[in-house]
C-alpha cells in the first residue's frame, strides 16, 4: 500500500491553502495587534497630556489635563488587563498554541473548572480525599498541556494562610499543587480527630490518618520551596510534621491504656514509658514553635495546648511509675522477677543516687519513698498544666480538657496522700527522669507519604492529542490543510508511526509535494476527522476510503520540543 501511495501523478493534485489563512492562531494575533495599537495610541495621548501638564501654568488647564490623564490611565489599565487576559486564558492558549477552535473544548474547560471548584470544599471523609487527589493528579496534565518554560500562561493561583488568613498569589502551577497538598494533609488531620478513640479500631484509624497527614506535610516540605505563604514555609511544615507525629504517639498511648487492665509492675512501667514518650515528642513540637519565625506566627492557643500536653503526659508518666513501685510484690517465679529487675534497671535516664535499684525493688519502704517522689513530680506537673490551661481563654472553654486535667491531678493527690506518712520528716527527693526508649514503645510513629496512584485519572484534555507531542513544551507550526486526490500510483507519500502518523517521505514532484506536504509533517485530521490518536493502519484506511475523490488532510509541523514528556 505504501508503495502505491508513492506514485501519485502531479496532474491530479490540488494545492494546499495558505498556511496562515483561516487559522485560530491568525485570529488571535489579529486581536492582539488591535489591542496593542489601542495601547500605543493611549500611550501617545498620555505622553502629550503629561507634557502639557508640566508646561502649562494655567490652573484650569491643569485640572482639565489631570482629568484627561485619569481617563487615559484607566483606559490603559483596561486594555492591558484585556491583553493579559488574552495571554492567560486557556481558550486562547488552545487557539494559539494548538491552532484549534477553543469552543470545541468548552466541555473540557468546564469540567476542569467544576473539579477545581468542588475540591475547594471537600467532604471530611475518604471521598473528600479522593477528590483532592483527583485534582492534584489532573494538575500534572494541566501543567504539561498549558504551562511551558518559554511562556507564562498568566493564570493567578490564590491561597489564604491557614492560620492568619493573609492572602497570597502566584502564577506558578507549583503553588497550586502545594496548596492542594496542604489541604490533603489538613483533611487527614480532621479525619483523624473525628475518629472514636474509645475503641482500638478507632485509634488505629486515627493513627493512620495522622501518619498520612504528617506524610503529606513532609512531602510538601521536601518537594516545594519558596512558597509566599508562611504556613507552607519549611519551618511551619516541620512544626506540623512533628505535631502530627505527637498526635500519633498520643494515640499509641491511648491504645496502651485501653488494652492494659492490670496494675502489674511491667505493665505499669510500660505505660509510664509510653506517657514519657508522648511528653517528649510534644516537647519537640514546643521547641519548634518557639523558634524565631514561628514564635509570633503560631496561635497562642496552639502553643498553650502543646505545653499543657507536655506537662500532663509527663505527670501521667510519674503517676504510673509510682503505681508500679507501690503495687509491686515479689514474685515466686524467678524468671518473672528477673524480667522485672531488668526492666527497672533500664527505666531511668540516670541511675538515682542511693541504694542500687535492685535493692529498692526488694525493700517496700524504699519503693514507697521513690514512689512518693514520683507522685510529687506528678502533682507539680499537673499543677503546671492547670496553670498554663488557665492562662488561655480558648482552652478554658474546653470543658472536657478541664475535666481530664482536674481528674488526673486529683488521682495523683489521693495517691500521694496514701503514701505520705506522719513520721516522714525527710524531704521528699526529686524523682529521676524516666527513660522512653523507642524500642520499648509499642509503635514507632512513622509517617506515610501520599500515594497518589490510588486515584486514577484520565487527562481531561485528552482530545488535544498524545501528551508526548501535543504539550505546551512542543512548538508547533500552524495547521495546514491540503487537498490530495488518488491517482494510479497512490498519493506520493510514505507514512510511519502511530498517534499521530508521521509523513516520513514525499516523492519529488509527486502529488503530496505539489500540495505542500513535507517530510516530518504530522497528520492531525483526515477529511476534518481528528486522527491525532489514530494508528498507522487506521489513517491508511481513512485515506483509502477517499480514493474516489479529493481528500483533505490537515497536517502540522513540529518545530522544537523543549522537554521530553514521559
Amino acid at each position: 500500500l505504501i508503495g502505491q501511495m508513492l506514485q501519485a501523478p502531479p496532474l491530479l493534485c490540488e494545492r494546499g491553502c495558505d498556511p496562515f489563512a483561516q487559522t485560530q492562531r491568525s485570529k488571535l494575533q489579529h486581536r492582539r495587534a488591535r489591542i496593542n495599537q489601542q495601547i500605543n495610541k493611549e500611550m501617545l495621548m498620555r505622553a502629550g497630556a503629561e507634557n502639557l501638564f508640566r508646561a502649562t501654568t494655567n490652573n484650569k488647564v491643569k485640572e482639565t489635563v489631570a482629568l484627561e490623564l485619569s481617563f487615559v490611565n484607566s483606559n490603559l489599565q483596561l486594555l492591558k488587563e484585556e491583553l493579559e487576559e488574552l495571554n492567560s486564558n486557556m481558550e486562547d492558549f488552545i487557539c494559539e498554541h494548538y491552532a484549534e477552535d477553543s469552543s470545541l473544548y468548552d466541555k473540557e474547560i468546564k469540567e476542569l473548572m467544576e473539579l477545581r471548584q468542588a475540591m475547594r470544599t471537600p467532604s471530611r471523609n475518604q471521598a473528600g480525599l479522593e477528590l483532592l487527589m483527583e485534582y492534584y493528579n489532573q494538575l500534572y496534565y494541566v501543567d504539561q498541556r498549558f504551562f511551558s518554560t518559554h511562556r507564562n500562561l498568566g493564570v493567578h493561583f490564590h491561597w489564604y494562610d491557614s492560620l492568619t488568613g493573609v492572602p497570597s498569589c502566584q502564577r506558578a502551577l507549583a503553588f497550586e499543587k502545594g496548596s492542594v497538598l496542604f489541604n490533603i494533609g489538613a483533611l487527614f488531620t480532621q479525619i483523624g480527630a473525628r475518629q472514636d478513640r474509645f475503641t482500638t479500631v478507632g485509634i488505629d484509624r486515627a493513627i493512620d490518618a495522622f501518619q498520612r497527614a504528617a506524610g503529606a506535610f513532609n512531602y510538601l516540605k521536601e518537594n516545594f520551596s519558596n512558597a509566599p505563604s508562611l504556613d507552607m514555609s519549611a519551618s511551619s511544615l516541620c512544626m506540623l510534621v512533628r505535631l502530627m507525629v505527637a498526635q500519633v504517639q498520643e494515640c499509641v498511648f491511648e491504645r496502651v491504656m485501653l488494652t492494659t487492665r492490670d496494675t502489674h509492675f511491667l505493665s505499669q512501667l510500660h505505660v509510664a514509658q509510653e506517657a514519657a514518650r508522648v511528653s517528649d515528642v510534644y516537647q519537640l513540637v514546643q521547641q519548634t514553635m518557639s523558634q524565631p519565625l514561628m514564635k509570633d506566627y503560631v496561635p497562642f492557643s496552639w502553643v498553650s495546648m502543646v505545653q499543657v500536653k507536655c506537662e500532663h503526659f509527663r505527670a501521667v508518666a510519674h503517676y504510673h511509675a509510682a503505681v508500679a513501685l507501690c503495687e509491686h510484690t515479689l514474685s515466686a517465679d524467678d524468671d518473672e522477677e528477673e524480667d522485672a529487675q531488668k526492666a527497672f534497671l533500664q527505666f531511668y535516664v540516670n541511675i538515682p543516687a542511693g541504694p542500687p535499684l535492685s535493692h529498692i525493688l526488694h525493700d517496700p519502704e524504699k519503693r514507697r519513698k521513690l514512689g512518693k517522689a514520683h507522685l510529687r513530680g506528678a502533682v507539680i506537673r499537673h499543677e503546671e498544666a492547670l496553670r498554663v490551661h488557665s492562662l488561655c481563654k480558648i482552652l478554658r472553654k474546653m470543658d472536657i480538657l478541664q475535666d481530664v486535667l482536674s481528674l488526673t491531678h486529683k488521682l495523683s493527690l489521693e495517691k500521694y496522700s496514701e503514701l505520705d506518712h506522719e513520721d516522714d520528716f525527710d524531704e521528699t527527693a526529686e524523682a529521676p527522669e524516666i527513660k522512653c526508649k523507642t524500642s520499648h514503645t509499642q509503635q514507632k510513629p512513622d509517617i506515610t507519604p501520599p500515594n497518589f496512584s490510588t486515584v486514577q485519572v484520565k487527562d481531561i484534555f485528552h482530545r488535544l492529542g498524545p501528551l508526548s507531542l501535543f504539550c505546551a513544551r512542543a512548538r508547533w507550526g500552524p495547521v495546514r490543510v491540503v487537498g490530495l486526490q488518488w491517482g494510479d500510483g497512490g498519493l506520493g507519500l510514505t507514512l510511519r508511526g502511530d498517534a499521530p502518523v508521521l509523513v516520513a517521505g514525499v516523492v519529488p514532484g509527486g502529488c503530496a509535494e505539489e500540495a505542500g506536504l513535507r517530510e516530518g509533517d504530522y497528520i492531525v485530521a483526515v477529511d476534518r476527522q481528528d486522527c491525532k490518536w489514530a494508528k498507522h493502519g487506521e489513517v491508511v484506511r481513512m485515506l483509502k476510503s477517499c480514493s474516489d475523490r479529493t481528500v483533505e488532510i490537515s497536517v502540522a509541523t513540529l518545530h522544537s520540543h523543549d522537554t521530553q514528556v514521559s
